[in-house]
């Protein structure tokens, strides 16, 4: 650890620098800690320039706790529609109706409380209690944790269990008591805009008399990079059933299946939510398809007729899968009644945030209204 002089400087430099130039972010002009705990969860693993339009939009609807938790589900996802990581929007609106139901609708400002709510771990609840309530609860996530790596001249796995811990200890310690929400976000933006993954702003960092791995020399290679996981290659096939008025036709949000270890997945894949028929391709993508259709059209009096035009395909990704996305155009007199399933005009689906459809079926909506 530095010693309490240099620590005194450090803590002073870090949020000098902070106060005169952090971002101008929408979450940062209040300590509503609503929108601090639903800005925390939009920015898991998604880019602030991304999160920006997505949060002013799901609070204009959503303004309160009280609000989203007696919202429906299907409308929160809506306003999700196109951020991914749809199980975030699950969990932060069950954490708002267990807010209601045990809290009165105001978040609690013990830690405890706040781990116990869904979607919730040592991270947000930390960065929520100390933005919000000034609670003395050091941050440590990926940015932080590369600050502290390179502060410190770390070596090896960030995420190994031992060295996290550390690193929670060396968080916790620097922690400026007077100031724990300003620091906080301090640590962050500084991993976030100048103590980069790749070629750090040494430069322009207001620590970076204090950092040993400059001192040594190996800012650029510290942190030691992670070994990714391989990618996954997914081809999914998908029927797109239209009318002559070009409606068409959606199924249900899935559960995943038991007993289907490859179209098991695609429940994961559309997000659990409304979707065109969809199946994960093993050999022949034409074949396979019709197969499928026939199991959902059963009764239907154009099951035999149907032709697939073929589409452009499209690339997709979620989370170490690589998708490529093959959708027909099946085009109907009249289509079938599925049950659960509901017709919308495919204009709907296209467009973003009328309906709670992944970003994977609005690219097949939209290679199937290319040219109508």
């Amino acid at each position: 650890m530095l010693p309490s002089r240099e620590l005194s400087a450090f803590r002073k430099r870090l949020l000098g620098w902070f106060r005169q130039y952090q971002r101008d972010l929408p979450w940062r002009r209040t300590r509503d800690p609503y929108r601090i705990w639903l800005s925390e969860i939009m920015l898991q693993q998604t880019r602030v320039t991304a999160v920006i339009p997505y949060f002013e939009r799901f609070l204009e609807r959503f303004p309160d706790i009280h609000s989203l938790a007696q919202a429906p589900q299907e409308e929160v996802l809506r306003l999700w529609s196109g951020l991914g990581y749809y199980s975030r929007a699950r969990n932060l609106q069950r954490a708002a109706q267990e807010l209601v139901l045990r809290y009165g609708g105001v978040f609690p400002r013990d830690v405890e409380s706040a781990l116990a709510l869904p979607g919730i771990g040592r991270y947000t609840a930390a960065a929520i209690l100390s933005i919000a309530y000034g609670g003395k609860h050091a941050v440590l996530d990926g940015n932080v944790a590369r600050v502290l790596a390179r502060i410190f001249a770390v070596r090896g796995d960030l995420r190994d269990s031992k060295r996290w811990a550390s690193l929670q200890k060396s968080a916790d310690a620097l922690l400026a008591p007077s100031a724990p929400g300003d620091w906080n976000q301090a640590m962050m933006e500084l991993g976030a805009t100048v103590c980069a993954p790749r070629a750090p702003q040494c430069l322009l960092c207001p620590v970076s008399r204090f950092c040993q791995a400059r001192k040594l020399g190996i800012a650029d290679v510290v942190p030691e990079r992670r070994k990714k996981r391989a990618t996954e290659s997914v081809t999914l096939a998908v029927g797109i059933l239209l009318d002559s008025s070009g409606r068409t036709l959606l199924l249900r949000p899935p559960e995943r299946s038991k007993g289907l270890p490859v179209n098991g997945e695609v429940p994961v894949l559309v997000s659990k939510m409304w979707h065109f028929p969809t199946i994960v391709v093993q050999a022949d993508a034409v074949k396979e398809l019709r197969i499928h259709l026939s199991e959902i059209l059963a009764g239907a009096k154009e099951r035999g007729t149907l032709i697939l035009d073929d589409l452009p395909t499209a690339r997709h990704a979620v989370t170490y899968r690589s998708i490529t996305v093959h959708p027909f155009r099946v085009c109907c007199s009249e289509l079938p009644r599925v049950a659960g399933a509901k017709t919308v005009p495919l204009s709907e689906v296209i467009s973003p945030s009328t309906l709670a459809v992944s970003n994977l079926t609005r690219k097949a909506a939209r290679a199937a209204g290319a040219g109508r």
